[in-house]
């Protein structure tokens, strides 16, 4: 079990750390707003994932019970589309831009709301979650639909936890950010190593 968790921590702390929108969206209400706010909105987006993990959850155990082949075939699908995005990163831009202007303070519950809309109503992380949890069960034969929910509670505390200190530290992370431009390469290519090696290791 450890074999799987651990591996599978380490990979969700590297992807929950480059830039993408939610935390962007965390690190601008963070700036604009205040660590208040910007920990409300990370707690909307991180309870989304609730939705997410289910609909795989589901899903997923219902096919792992009628064929193996199935399965196997959804874990290889899933590194497929890993090592897309990884192309994806690659062919991106590096910069990191962002901008508090025009942002106005919502109430701490529309920030909540927003939040967990964005999260819940985004498909590509319903499509993220089946291209990964699958690949990183520790027991197929056994209750599938618990082990993926084990793995959205880590994916979910891992998350808030990095949003919080994004949320936290807003006004610094910022700066250096504009400061230290090349920062987005390095960031691009921590990336695309990840989605990599969490495809290879799926595979394997």
């Amino acid at each position: 079990m450890l074999a799987q968790l651990l591996p599978f921590l380490t990979a969700t702390i590297l992807l929950t750390l480059t830039p993408g929108p939610d935390i962007i969206y965390v690190l601008v209400q963070g700036m604009a707003n205040g660590k208040k706010h910007a920990i409300v909105t990370a707690l909307g987006l991180v309870s989304g994932v609730v939705v997410h993990t289910t609909l795989v959850a589901f899903g997923v155990s219902a096919v792992i019970k009628q064929s193996e082949t199935i399965f196997v075939i959804i874990k290889c699908l899933g590194a497929a589309y890993l090592f897309y995005l990884a192309y994806n990163v690659f062919k991106s831009d590096p910069d990191i831009a962002f901008s508090a202007e025009g942002i106005k303070q919502k109430s701490l519950f529309g920030l909540y709301r927003q939040g967990f809309i964005m999260n819940v109503l985004n498909p590509k992380v319903t499509i993220f979650f089946l291209a990964l949890f699958p690949g990183f069960l520790w027991d197929p034969e056994g209750n599938t639909v618990l082990q993926f929910y084990i793995l959205g509670l880590i994916f979910m505390f891992q998350a808030l936890l990095i949003f919080s200190l994004v949320a936290i530290l807003a006004g610094n992370i910022s700066k250096y950010l504009q400061k230290h431009r090349k920062s987005g390469v390095v960031l691009k290519w921590i990336q695309i190593f990840a989605f990599i090696g969490i495809g290879v290791f799926i595979l394997i």
